[in-house]
């Protein structure tokens, strides 16, 4: 499950950041509206993949466990958004402290969808 998730993380993860990449650098959107935007895309990828391969047959239906998602969605991008702003006005580049913000949630959120939601650990 660790491996799975891990690999989903990453996929996610690389396309959050090019989302995030396009809205600053090609839209022109405030780093911080572009990093939940991001955050958004790609957790709710993470979510379909997690039902269907990461959590195989999970006994939780679709919509409260998406609803249970969102949820712990919601508590990760407050503190992704949270860390992000610190970490840029520490003066990280944006995308490094994106990436630095990532590590904790990304931990964060597993733990909770694992015991949570899917309820696998």
């Amino acid at each position: 499950m660790l491996v799975r998730n891990t690999v989903v993380s990453v996929g996610v993860f690389t396309l959050g950041l090019a989302v995030l990449w396009m809205l600053v650098e090609r839209g022109g959107m405030d780093k911080v509206p572009a990093a939940a935007v991001s955050f958004l895309v790609s957790n709710t990828l993470h979510y379909v993949f997690g039902r269907t391969w990461i959590y195989r047959g999970t006994e939780r239906r679709v919509v409260p466990g998406y609803a249970y998602f969102l949820m712990n969605a919601g508590l990760g991008l407050a503190v992704t958004v949270g860390l992000f702003a610190l970490f840029i006005d520490l003066g990280l580049q944006y995308l490094l402290a994106r990436i630095v913000a990532s590590i904790f949630v990304g931990l964060m959120l597993f733990v909770l969808n694992a015991v949570w939601n899917f309820r696998s650990l």
